[in-house]
């Protein structure tokens, strides 16, 4: 009833896949990606059950892992998330065991228009997807550990995040995006490029904005790092016609980080052109980072442009605020700009990966040049961010705004502007991320990695589906 193939990972070729098909000839195919598998009793037979009660084109399930810990081997649950439309990012973990019903594998197989040298997997997965996409069971996730794998990358969460933006990965990259983009064409939810909404249409005037622009920095038990973040904040340069403020949300912290703000506060040199540091003591109420980004850009004192700097994170030096003014204001004088509208709703740097000490960490410079003015807002859905620091244009922030998360509210913010909105980048470096032991995503446990990579599918999900009923240029 089962034969089973063995794939070397979830890269593939689409060459692979045609040969799967072509040699399938049972009623159902499984497609392993670890050479090990050790099933729970019965667990094949559970996989069958339900691809028969669901009808479904593909099932995987929840598992454990065999890890090796201080040179013993340890056995961890590992569950996995459900399958939804907007699970579009190529790394998606469906576990080492895909089984496939081999008729509808057959038929998807018989579609394939293109052949990829790594996105093989990717595209019948996503052809998957599409085919039942009125059925939630097209591809279905067990909730039931069936089965034992062997997991041989024990990195930290926090060291595995940016493999998809190293260097060395760049050619499965684009053939990723080539793959992801096809398939939204196929569907209608690609966005044709330059096709934009008029920014002139989100009214301002310099005027009414106090500076050129604000640093937003929120923070909640930041005591070892907040220090080094507003110092830099504050050693920022802007030319003549031009100015800035630093602004410092604080959601309750309880380490010390409100009295090192506020001792900061009181050693400010009180000379003409020195930055105006601004403390906002958050309310006992939720907040969370997105909350705490709303209460800043909704102050009357932010300026016309609020430029992202993380409590744990510095600028690479006193040019970075300016660089994001001049991305903005593209072709404009400082007089023109007060009563004009930017060039961009958005723009997004580039960082580089550092620890504590400022030593540069791989994969080093993050500029994602996946990102380009052509096809990014459709890439934006396969990658899992757009890129930091981030600079918005305030009117079209505050009309937007953030969604009131601690993960995951700044790619919300960056899919919803590039759907009608165009979105600038700096391809040099102008931000240090600092990479630490206290970092949101340093080292997250399989529960805390599932609960964040759910919400962003979700995020995925929200977007996909405003984009397949969305007319661009209809305010």
């Amino acid at each position: 009833m089962i034969r089973t193939f063995f794939l070397p990972g979830r890269v593939c070729s689409s060459k692979a896949i045609r040969e799967i098909a072509a040699q399938a000839d049972t009623r159902y195919t499984m497609i392993c990606l670890k050479p090990t598998i050790e099933w729970v009793y019965l667990g094949q037979e559970r996989m069958v059950q339900v691809m028969e009660m669901t009808g479904a084109t593909m099932v995987y399930s929840d598992h454990f892992s065999k890890v090796q810990k201080d040179d013993v081997q340890c056995t961890i649950e590992a569950p996995v998330i459900d399958y939804q439309i907007g699970a579009l990012r190529d790394d998606f973990d469906f576990g080492s065991v895909l089984l496939w019903d081999t008729q509808k594998l057959k038929e998807l197989v018989a579609e394939i228009d293109t052949e990829y040298e790594f996105a093989g997997l990717y595209d019948l997965r996503l052809r998957a997807s599409q085919v039942n996409s009125c059925q939630s069971s097209a591809i279905s996730h067990i909730p039931e550990y069936l089965y034992y794998e062997v997991e041989e990358d024990t990195r930290k969460s926090g060291e595995k995040l940016f493999d998809y933006v190293d260097p060395r990965n760049r050619a499965v990259q684009v053939e990723m995006e080539e793959c992801v983009t096809a398939y939204l064409k196929r569907i209608g939810a690609y966005l044709e490029p330059g096709v934009y909404k008029e920014l002139s249409a989100v009214s301002c005037q310099l005027s009414d904005y106090p500076v050129t622009a604000s640093v937003i920095i929120p923070c909640k038990n930041r005591a070892r790092t907040i220090g080094d973040a507003i110092r830099s904040a504050l050693s920022q340069k802007v030319r003549e016609g031009y100015s800035f403020n630093v602004i410092v949300v604080d959601d309750n912290s309880t380490d010390g980080t409100a009295e090192i703000i506020n001792n900061l506060s009181l050693t400010l040199p009180s000379r003409e052109g020195t930055p105006e540091l601004i403390y906002i003591a958050q309310d006992k109420s939720w907040h969370a980072i997105g909350g705490n980004w709303n209460v800043a850009i909704h102050d009357p004192r932010c300026g016309k442009y609020a430029i992202q700097l993380d409590s744990d994170d510095t600028y690479f030096d006193e040019t970075t605020v300016q660089k994001f003014i001049d991305a903005f204001e593209t072709g404009l004088e400082p007089e023109q700009a007060i009563h004009s509208a930017p060039k961009y709703g958005m723009v997004i740097g580039t960082y580089q990966l550092t620890n504590m000490a400022g030593e540069v960490l791989p994969p080093g410079v993050i500029d994602h040049r996946e990102w380009t003015d052509e096809n990014g807002r459709n890439n934006a859905l396969r990658i899992n961010g757009l890129g930091a620091p981030r600079g918005f244009y305030v009117p079209l922030l505050r009309m937007i705004n953030y969604p009131t998360t601690k993960y995951g509210e700044d790619y919300a913010v960056g899919l919803r502007i590039s759907r009608d909105w165009p979105i600038g980048r700096i391809y040099e470096v102008v931000y240090n991320c600092r990479r630490w032991e206290d970092n949101s995503d340093a080292n997250c446990d399989i529960i805390a990695m599932n609960r964040n990579n759910l919400y962003k599918d979700r995020l995925r999900t929200f977007e996909l589906l405003a984009r397949l009923q969305s007319t661009i240029g209809n305010w």
